[in-house]
């Protein structure tokens, strides 16, 4: 399959989730929420955009294993053997749903061997979608099927910088990030922070919309894998605080290290931040 191919099918598949999603956002009365055994929420636009993303996923890829976030729990011995399987978040950022701000997305992944090879993040209010594979190039993908080439954007010397533009979570900051926040702006000087809810804060690095994504605070391996894919092909990494890059399904638990999303993964991070 091409890669052109394989992406536009699945930001198919995640565009019909998004639909599912948008019929509960758009209804008059509030979402049921009910809590999961970790207290993060679930809604039935979670249930429901799960729902069509495996049937179609299943339906078009049968031999093809599936963890998404709503899985029933899978054997850890069976999941540790996957090599090539799909990794999906039904409504990332499923708290900004609630909310009503429009930052939530559905992420579709391709990890191959623990690399997160290929990825869709698709944006149900706006209508636009991400998608990129490692070494085929990565695009935005407009509601009228317009598609455009995005890349990070590279950074030179600090002094040549105007500001650094630095992503922070909505909900999560805290003393790490303000110390790593403190160690950019040692080096860069005035520095400009941008908040964003969900896997839009890693994509707007891959369309040279934002430097650097210090993420110090838990996450999902389903949380990061499509939009680091999309990152990755747009020429950025993720990487954990030793700046290796991340990986996933290698151990007993699905939670991410603490990482850093780099928009320019070849400018000296570690020295600034070690």
């Amino acid at each position: 399959m091409s890669s052109e191919k394989e992406l536009l099918e699945l930001n198919d598949i995640a565009v019909a989730a998004g639909a599912e999603i948008l019929d509960v956002y758009n209804s008059s009365t509030q979402p049921d929420v009910t809590l999961k055994d970790d207290s993060s929420p679930l809604t039935d636009a979670d249930r429901r955009a799960h729902q069509l993303i495996v049937a179609r996923l299943t339906e078009r890829f049968p031999d093809m294993p599936i963890l998404s976030e709503e899985s029933d729990a899978i054997p850890l011995e069976e999941r540790l053997s996957w090599r090539r399987y799909w990794l999906v978040d039904p409504l990332d950022g499923t708290k900004e749903f609630v909310n009503r701000n429009g930052e939530f997305t559905v992420n579709i992944a391709l990890i191959e061997n623990g690399v997160a090879q290929s990825g869709v993040v698709h944006v149900p209010v706006s209508g636009m979608s991400y998608v990129g594979k490692r070494g085929a190039g990565a695009w935005k993908l407009h509601p009228d099927n317009r598609a455009e080439p995005i890349n990070v954007v590279p950074l030179k010397d600090g002094s040549d910088r105007q500001k650094l533009r630095v992503v922070a979570s909505r909900r999560h900051r805290g003393e790490l990030l303000d110390a790593c926040i403190t160690k950019l702006e040692a080096h860069f000087g005035e520095i400009e922070v941008v908040s964003m809810g969900s896997s839009l804060k890693i994509c707007l690095l891959a369309e040279g919309k934002a430097d650097i994504y210090p993420r110090l605070a838990p996450t999902c391996e389903w949380d990061t894998a499509a939009a680091h894919a999309v990152l990755a092909a747009a020429g950025g990494e993720v990487v954990d605080t030793r700046f290796q890059p991340l990986h996933y399904n290698q151990k007993a638990d699905l939670l991410n290290p603490h990482f850093i999303a780099l928009g320019d993964a070849g400018y000296p991070w570690a020295e600034i931040l070690g």
